[in-house]
C-alpha cells in the first residue's frame, strides 16, 4: 500500500481520459490548453495529483522514440514533479505501452494496475477502471493479445511513423478499441 500523508492546505487532484491525439492532433489543442490552464491553477494548492489512464489517445514507447505532440504537458507535469509535486499515472486502456520514459524522464511513477492508496489515513483502490468488473470480455481478449510481449516486440518493428498512424486509426476508428 502507497501511504501519503498531505497537508490540510493542500488538495489532491484526479484526472482521467484527455484523450490527446483524438480525433487528431490539431483538434486536441484546444483540451490541451484547457488542461494546461488547469494544471497551472492546481499548482498552488496540489498535495498530489493522480493521472488515471488514456492521457493520449496512443503511447507507444520504442526503445529511443515516444509519440510526437503535447510536449507542453509533458513538461509542465516535470515542472510540477520537480517541485516536489507528487504526481502519479495509472495505466489506462490507451496507455497500455507505458514503460519507464515518465519515471526517468519526469519522475512520475507509473502504476500498470490499481493500486491501494492511503491517503490521510483513509484507504483509496485508484486505476483507471477499463475491464475490471464482470463482463466486457471483447476488451479483456484484446488487452491480452497487447500487452503480450511477443505483440510488443512485433509492434516495436514496426516503424513509428508507421504504427502511431496505424494505432491512431484504430483507435479512433474501432469502436471495440475506442470504446464508443
Amino acid at each position: 500500500m502507497n501511504t501519503l500523508s498531505i497537508s490540510k492546505n493542500k488538495k489532491i487532484y484526479f484526472a482521467s481520459d484527455q484523450h490527446f491525439g483524438a480525433p487528431s492532433t490539431d483538434s486536441s489543442k484546444i483540451r490541451e490548453n484547457k488542461f494546461l490552464e488547469w494544471l497551472n491553477y492546481i499548482e498552488k494548492d496540489v498535495g498530489a495529483l493522480f493521472l488515471l489512464g488514456d492521457l493520449f489517445d496512443f503511447w507507444f514507447e520504442y526503445n529511443s522514440v515516444v509519440p510526437k505532440g503535447f510536449v507542453r504537458i509533458l513538461g509542465k507535469l516535470a515542472i510540477l514533479s520537480d517541485k516536489g509535486i507528487r504526481v502519479y499515472f495509472l495505466v489506462g486502456n490507451h496507455d497500455l505501452w507505458m514503460e519507464n520514459y515518465f519515471i526517468t524522464e519526469l519522475g512520475i511513477p507509473v502504476f500498470h494496475k490499481p493500486q491501494e492508496f492511503n491517503l490521510n489515513g483513509k484507504s483509496f483502490l485508484i486505476g483507471h477502471g477499463d475491464g475490471l468488473g464482470p463482463g466486457d470480455y471483447g476488451y479483456k481478449r484484446m488487452k491480452k493479445i497487447f500487452i503480450n510481449p511477443i505483440s510488443k516486440f512485433l509492434f516495436r518493428w514496426i516503424h513509428p511513423d508507421i504504427g502511431v498512424k496505424l494505432a491512431q486509426y484504430l483507435s479512433i476508428n474501432n469502436k471495440l478499441i475506442s470504446g464508443d
